[in-house]
């Protein structure tokens, strides 16, 4: 409990930067507590993913709100007591100059959630792997009879926890980049870097800047916290000896003195005095190494939360992935089709790759965020049999890799997938991993995924 749960905000104006989710889940908690806010988006109503019904009902019984839609207009910025913005705002957003020089709070949604939840905050960031750990370490806490919920960037607003929450809870939390550049007071009890690799430099000045921002989950925390740290990727492992709580490893090459480890086949837990084994790996049904990193990570923070160890071999064998990761979509005519759009950047499709043995053809393009794509030349050269590029960023990928492999263009996803089925045979494997953000052609990741698996199912139904 952090002191302000029961705390409300009549007589406050507070300015709600985004309307997505995130955005209008901060405008109804802030409403229900009396709030006047003002709510601003680049987008007009019409063009919103979400309509605004609710809000406006919400707003006739509590609280008063303003839209202040298509655009952002400076005076919004500087005539409020705070402003709270939603993962995808960037700080360097030219309007904010407005709010820092009036000297007007920036909070993010999950700083503005801590601040009024009880109960315990696992916090999960890295660079891949966040959305499958997140999900879960929350399964495995439920598995063991506690009260674990999987929130934040996996779909599910923090805030939204806020009003319900009780002192028994546990939520753990997928935390972007973005998401942490905005907290102040916020420190999880367990706070987990997965890796570390260059993501976003569209929106950071070097990869200092965004392993920067990852760090800040550590900054709140105290001697008697955790950092979830994994050993092999050489950046995180060095924070082991930088972090102000407890860390705590995870590893699949090697052991470690205390965390999470592969011996033998068996997963096994070292507390730092005594060694726990916990399940054999053939349990585990997720494919690719980094999905054992995943389970690794995910076992350490179920543990240190309070799981029994004896009790998470079940909900390993019961956890099959989460949407758009490495996501088995269909088999049509001896060729299976897999869906990772949540591939974003290009260490995610590099290890998407890695989780086949060949035979691949590849779907990928997007916007491009910054990413070096002859990264992917060798595992490309190995492993994929055809490469279709889509979107904004298909001239910089076939630039990168046409000459390791047999490329060609579609003008959309769909197109790409009836591609892929007709040079596609018995025993191979189409797979979208972009490498790319998708908002060139998508609402989001997620929708580009839907869309994948609408085209795939077309071809299983013909």
């Amino acid at each position: 409990m952090n002191g302000e749960s029961e705390k409300t905000y009549a007589g406050q104006t507070v300015l709600v930067v985004g309307a997505a989710r995130t955005g209008l889940a901060s405008a109804e908690f802030l409403l229900a507590r009396g709030a006047r806010v003002v709510l601003t988006d680049v987008k007009n109503e019409e063009a919103l993913p979400l309509p605004l019904a609710h809000l406006r009902k919400l707003a006739q019984k509590s609280g008063e709100l303003v839209l202040d839609l298509g655009g952002h207009r400076p005076e919004s910025f500087r005539s409020c007591d705070f402003v709270v913005i939603s993962p995808g705002v960037p700080l360097a957003l030219p309007a904010f100059e407005e709010t820092r020089k009036a000297g007007i709070p920036i909070l993010g949604e999950v700083e503005l959630a801590f601040r009024h939840l009880k109960g315990r905050i696992v916090g999960v960031t890295g660079s891949n792997g966040k959305t499958t750990t997140t999900a879960l370490a929350a399964e495995l806490l439920r598995g063991a009879g506690l009260k674990g919920y999987a929130a934040g960037n996996i779909g599910n607003p923090l805030i939204g926890f806020a009003d319900a929450s009780t002192p028994d809870d546990i939520f753990v939390v997928e935390l972007s980049s973005f998401q942490l550049e905005s907290i102040h007071k916020f420190h999880p009890f367990v706070g987990a870097i997965l890796n570390l690799t260059p993501d976003h430099m569209d929106r950071y000045r070097d990869f200092a800047g965004y392993a920067g921002a990852k760090r800040r989950i550590f900054m709140n925390q105290t001697a008697t916290e955790f950092a979830v740290l994994n050993e092999d990727d050489p950046r995180t492992a060095a924070m082991a000896g930088q972090v102000p709580s407890t860390p705590v490893l995870f590893s699949r090459r090697k052991e470690v003195a205390r965390g999470t480890f592969s011996r033998g086949g068996r997963l096994v837990y070292s507390d730092g005095r005594a060694e726990t084994d916990l399940f054999g790996l053939e349990e585990i049904r997720l494919k690719g190494s980094h999905n054992l990193e995943n389970v690794l990570a995910a076992s350490a923070i179920a543990l240190l939360a309070g799981a029994a160890p004896s009790g998470l071999v079940e909900v390993i064998r019961a956890f099959t992935g989460v949407e758009h990761r490495l996501e088995r979509v269909a088999e049509v005519d001896g060729v299976e089709y897999f869906n990772d759009s949540k591939a974003t950047n290009v260490d995610a499709t590099l290890k998407s790759l890695e989780a086949f043995p060949g035979n691949i053809l590849l779907i990928a393009g997007g916007r491009d965020k910054g990413g070096d794509f002859t990264a992917l030349r060798a595992q490309v050269a190995q492993r994929v049999k055809h490469l279709i590029v889509i979107g904004e960023a298909a001239g910089k990928i076939r630039d990168a890799l046409s000459d390791v492999v047999e490329t060609s263009a579609a003008a959309s996803l769909g197109e790409a997938v009836l591609s892929a089925s007709r040079k596609a045979s018995a025993g191979d494997i189409v797979l979208l991993a972009p490498a790319c953000a998708s908002f060139d052609m998508f609402e989001n990741f997620e929708h580009r995924g839907r869309i994948f698996k609408e085209a795939v199912r077309r071809l299983a139904g013909k």
